[in-house]
């Protein structure tokens, strides 16, 4: 073989193994993060406070308040408005959670083409 030829697959052996270990570090750390995420809650209030929406990690509605002075008969709309911006700034903060914690993990690398 000449000079700068490579055999079989010798060249990089080092390197290989070193990213494998690093691929499998970060699927543990993966894991452990969305675990974390699935533990953790997000609550959000709407109308000064008188709706309060939390959801857990997992993106799911676990509990939703209601005080009693925002019950009106006649405007059942204002109410149902509370209940969906509550339930969504819930969810927006678990996504943003989320975001951030996948940046960290990946090193600000974006989504890396979606494979997470």
């Amino acid at each position: 073989m000449g000079k700068g030829q490579f055999r079989g697959g010798g060249y990089g052996g080092m390197n290989q193994a070193a990213m494998m270990k690093q691929a499998q570090k970060m699927q543990r750390d993966l894991m452990q993060m969305q675990e974390e995420l699935e533990q953790a809650v997000y609550t959000a209030a709407a109308g000064g406070g008188v709706v309060k929406a939390t959801v857990s990690g997992k993106r799911e509605l676990t509990e939703l308040t209601i005080d009693p002075e925002a019950v009106d008969p006649d405007d059942v709309e204002m109410l149902q408005d509370m209940i969906m911006a509550a339930v969504n700034e819930a969810m927006r903060k678990a996504e943003e959670a989320s975001a951030q914690s996948m940046s960290k993990l990946t090193g600000g690398l974006g989504n890396l083409g979606g494979l997470f």
